[in-house]
This record gives C-alpha cells, structure tokens and sequence, in this order.
C-alpha cells in the first residue's frame, strides 16, 4: 500500500508503518474471505448426490456469514485510514486460496471448503504480531471473532468426511 492511499490526519494511537502493515494484513484476510464466499457460493449452486440437501443448504449458511464478514473486514481497513480492495483482480493477487475449475464431486468441494476455511485462519493469525504489538484491540477482536467461525466451520466440514 502506498502512503498516497492513506487517509491523511488519522490519529488513533497506531503508528503510520503499524497501521500500514495491519491494513495489508486485513487486506489480505479480506481477498481470503471473498475468494472463499465465491468458492462456497458456487459449490452451494453446483453441489449433486446423495448429501445434496444437506450441503447445500450448509453451503448457503456458510456463503451468508462470509458475505456479511467481508463488510467487516473492509470497514475496518476503512477505519485504519486505508481503502479496501475490492476487485476480482486485487483479490487473485492478494488470496492464498486457489481458484477452482470445474465442478468438483460433493466430497472434493468439502475437502476444499476445509482447506479454505483454514487457509483463512492462517491469514488472520498471522497479522496478530503486529496489531498486539501495537495493542489495536478493535482488530484483535475481528481477528477472533473470524478465526472462531472459521476453525468451527472447518471442524463440522471435516466431520462430513470422516466414515
């Protein structure tokens, strides 16, 4: 992020360089969480079998809480003095979550909805060093509250695969 993008004259306690990297970090999180609402929207739209019911309807569950988290995460960006990205292009370059082609069977797509879960709790623990560093509470707290919901809904997705 360059210094040009940032809100001039924001004074909440947080260094320049402290904000920078925290926004980054968030950044990050941010094409995390969107890559992985277009993956589980999609698998909700696409999903076939047996557990068809079942999945899709976990599916659109878990699409609507990532939809709401990507406001969230952004308007906490926002709140740093920084603007969130916001295009698909940003995210490809921003996401630790590959894309995926085609249309998976019903277990590979629940096996890549645990990898995308965890791989969003890895982006948001690693941001912690600096934001406790710095003592910014209000992202520590998004923070949590993310990695939460991420590593329960990662627990009942492998639950479905275990025989």
């Amino acid at each position: 992020m360059s210094s040009q993008a940032t809100v001039k004259n924001v004074n909440i306690g947080i260094d320049d360089e402290s904000r920078t990297k925290i926004a980054e970090g968030l950044s990050r999180l941010l094409a995390d969480t969107y890559t992985l609402y277009l993956k589980t929207h999609n698998f909700h739209w696409n999903v076939t079998g047996p557990m068809f019911q079942t999945l899709h309807l976990m599916f659109e569950t878990q699409y609507t809480e990532l939809a709401l988290a990507v406001d969230l995460i952004a308007e906490r960006i926002r709140a740093l003095g920084y603007p969130a990205p916001g295009t698909y292009s940003e995210y490809a370059k921003l996401s630790s979550i590959p894309e995926t082609s085609g249309v998976p069977k019903a277990k590979e797509m629940i096996q890549l909805l645990v990898e995308g879960q965890e791989a969003v709790v890895r982006t948001a623990r690693s941001i912690f060093p600096v934001v406790d560093e710095v003592n910014d509470e209000p992202t520590a707290d998004l923070l949590t509250q993310r990695m939460q919901v991420h590593e329960k809904t990662a627990w009942m997705l492998r639950s479905l695969l275990e025989e």
